[in-house]
């Protein structure tokens, strides 16, 4: 995979490539309903990421994190109901944890980025009016 420097985007990447390993085990134990709820949810976390990363906008950017935050969710959801059924004998509690984790910097990333949609644009009108004349003056001293 080409690293992009992205927190989200490789984890959520490398998340999804481990769901695929509990799917192919699932497969084999010839369960495909839940597997198949499985491996939707799970794939659909890093495709919504990677969507939301070229998105048009921030409006667009944040739907597409949160479309992305209720797939983890989900999956979480999915990964408990497996490991509770019994369905395979994998390392759940990890596969848990790495969910939770991307919920957590979803979360995150939501809360930032509509904080910084409420600020009105006056005050980062004003900022940057404030940052330009202390940089101006500074610079002709």
């Amino acid at each position: 995979m080409e690293k992009k420097n992205n927190l989200i985007l490789d984890k959520s990447f490398d998340f999804a490539l481990r769901i695929i390993h509990i799917y192919k085990l699932m497969i084999k134990q010839n369960e495909y309903v839940l597997s198949k709820q499985l491996l939707r949810s799970g794939t659909s976390i890093s495709a919504n990421v990677e969507e939301g990363v070229s998105a048009h906008s921030t409006k667009d950017f944040v739907a597409r994190m949160i479309i992305a935050l209720k797939e983890a969710r989900e999956t979480r959801y999915w990964l408990r109901l497996i490991q509770y059924g019994k369905f395979i004998e994998e390392d759940f509690p990890t596969y848990i944890k790495e969910s939770e984790d991307v919920i957590h910097i979803l979360t995150a990333i939501i809360n930032t980025t509509k904080k910084r949609l409420s600020i009105p644009l006056k005050i980062y009108f004003i900022f940057f009016t404030l940052f330009a004349q202390h940089f101006i003056q500074n610079k002709i001293q």
